[in-house]
């Protein structure tokens, strides 16, 4: 299998703080991961590593075969999408979805002066059919619920048909119904033979959509144990990384997680 990117012994250091303790981790292609630990595991600079926005301290980080600090980090991240709070954060409240999700093909946020072609707004509407939110093009972003602009998010994400799909935290702040339309979405994504290699950061085993096939957790900066999920989402390994314990069930392709 083709590795889609790589982490060999790397940490990320912060003045005094360590984010990210010597951290293995390989995504080969066609491989959709979730990544799972209370706050401050190092998921999210994890993730910022995985979408070239950060530097690891020590260690080596291969991303679709180019090895970062020997590469222009533009030229890769076209060919990476990522959906996450940072990125939301940014998109104007004015802005029409359709806007939204075009705008991804010239990398800007925000409509000005480009020019977009046929073919590109086919695209979006297309992305936003898989998203079911093709019936709110002419809408504006900040008249959306949080569920909605979830999956604006992620089909703006999509956009430059990329290799690789990060989505972090796609299910925070979604009420049950959002949550559940969420998950179903995903689900069919992960199911999607021509959908990209996908590496999903949340909190929640709940949110964990049917289709994907690798976990890893996360504790205090390091891994607790990367794999094939059914091998990695057991009670003993769910207690050691959330220092609890845990009991773990899977119905229909879905995870439920308690107090043990």
């Amino acid at each position: 299998m083709v590795a889609v990117a790589e982490l060999a012994g790397v940490s990320v250091r912060r003045g005094t703080a360590l984010l990210l303790q010597d951290v293995n981790f390989k995504v080969e292609e066609g491989d959709r991961w979730v990544v799972i630990g209370p706050n401050g595991a190092g998921k999210t600079t994890m993730l910022s590593l995985l979408s070239t926005q950060m530097h690891p301290t020590t260690g080596v980080v291969e991303i679709l075969g180019e090895y970062m600090g020997a590469v222009d980090v533009f030229e890769l991240r076209p060919r990476i999408g990522v959906a996450s709070s940072s990125i939301a954060h940014r998109i104007p409240n004015r802005e029409k979805v359709t806007d939204v999700v075009v705008s991804a093909s010239y990398g800007v946020m925000g409509r000005w002066r480009e020019a977009y072609e046929q073919m590109d707004y086919a695209r979006a509407k297309q992305l936003m059919q898989i998203m079911h939110v093709d019936d709110l093009g002419d809408r504006t972003y900040g008249t959306l619920s949080e569920g909605e602009r979830k999956r604006v998010e992620i089909a703006r994400a999509l956009m430059t048909d990329p290799e690789l799909l990060l989505l972090d935290e796609p299910g925070g702040g979604l009420d049950l119904r959002g949550r559940e339309i969420l998950v179903k979405i995903l689900s069919e994504l992960c199911h999607d033979p021509d959908a990209p290699t996908m590496v999903l950061v949340t909190h929640h085993v709940e949110e964990i959509p049917d289709g994907i096939t690798h976990a890893m957790l996360m504790a205090h900066g390091g891994v607790v144990a990367a794999g094939p999920i059914d091998d990695v989402l057991t009670d003993d390994l769910l207690t050691r990384t959330f220092d609890m314990p845990l009991h773990i069930t899977k119905t229909d392709g879905r995870w439920t997680a308690r107090a043990a």
